[in-house]
């Protein structure tokens, strides 16, 4: 703490970030929170419903809000149709319940909300997810999770290709299958799938984890498997009992994915030795 108080006496904290100086920033009693300055001010035991039916994706999200202005701090909707684009850009801490199934682009920037979606949905769900959790009981389709940064992403059933494709942070949860080219790009945190993986596994990943319970087809370039530790097999079994994906073998017989960061020197190395990598 002797660097705190040096600090202190050399006046560091007193620089403006909105409304709030450095000093008080984490402090628990911090009357601004944690949240977005504009986020609203909602009580998790007023719920509200939205009917989407025969509404547009621009009609339902505007409803979805209007009940947010008012504290609405759980909401439910009923009849989604499988309209794209619903439950985008929310960036308040809230439940959100969805009774059926929602299309492409799903929760797109979300940072902050509980959400569970009782069907299925389409591409792109969760795509830059920041924080929050969200649950889909059923299947969804490709790049599911696509560059989400943060939170945790839930699908109990199987996903399309490129699952994760980019992902920056967070986790990304699979109780089935996944398609070619998941984790493609992956620069950071975990993926974990419970059954089996398409061609190219990781494939040009830079960093982050992928844990898979079935059979991997192949792995992409740089991807390499790494012996389990008891640290990766505790988070495993505690974060797959959290959303009851655990299976009932445990999880001793999952394969750990990592990379193996040839590619993080490309630009350096001898044209013959980029065709190895490759």
């Amino acid at each position: 703490m002797a660097g705190v108080s040096s600090s202190h006496e050399m006046g560091l904290h007193t620089e403006p970030l909105k409304g709030r100086d450095i000093k008080t920033m984490f402090s628990l009693e911090n009357e601004g929170g944690y949240g977005y300055a504009f986020a609203r001010d909602v009580d998790f035991n007023k719920r509200g419903e939205v009917d989407a039916k025969g509404k547009n994706a621009t009609e339902t999200n505007n409803e979805i809000r209007a009940l947010m202005d008012s504290g609405h701090g759980s909401i439910v909707i009923k009849n989604p149709g499988a309209e794209h684009s619903l439950i985008v850009g929310i960036l308040n801490r809230m439940n959100i319940i969805v009774e059926g199934s929602l299309g492409y682009f799903g929760c797109g920037l979300l940072d902050g909300p509980t959400v569970r979606i009782k069907g299925r949905v389409g591409w792109s769900f969760g795509e830059n997810m920041m924080a929050g959790v969200c649950v889909v009981e059923k299947n969804a389709g490709s790049t599911f999770g696509a560059a989400i940064r943060g939170g945790d992403l839930v699908c109990k059933g199987s996903v399309g290709s490129r699952t994760g494709i980019d992902q920056k942070g967070g986790t990304i949860l699979v109780g089935g299958d996944t398609g070619a080219f998941t984790g493609f790009m992956m620069q950071r945190g975990r993926m974990v799938i419970c059954g089996n993986a398409g061609k190219n596994l990781g494939d040009s990943m830079y960093d982050g984890t992928i844990y898979v319970g079935g059979e991997i087809q192949d792995l992409g370039v740089d991807a390499v498997p790494e012996p389990m530790s008891d640290v990766d097999k505790a988070w495993l079994t505690r974060k797959l009992k959290q959303y009851d994906l655990l299976p009932e073998k445990g999880v001793d017989h999952f394969t750990k994915i990592v990379a193996g960061k040839q590619l993080w020197s490309y630009d350096n190395l001898e044209p013959s030795e980029k065709k190895m990598v490759l």
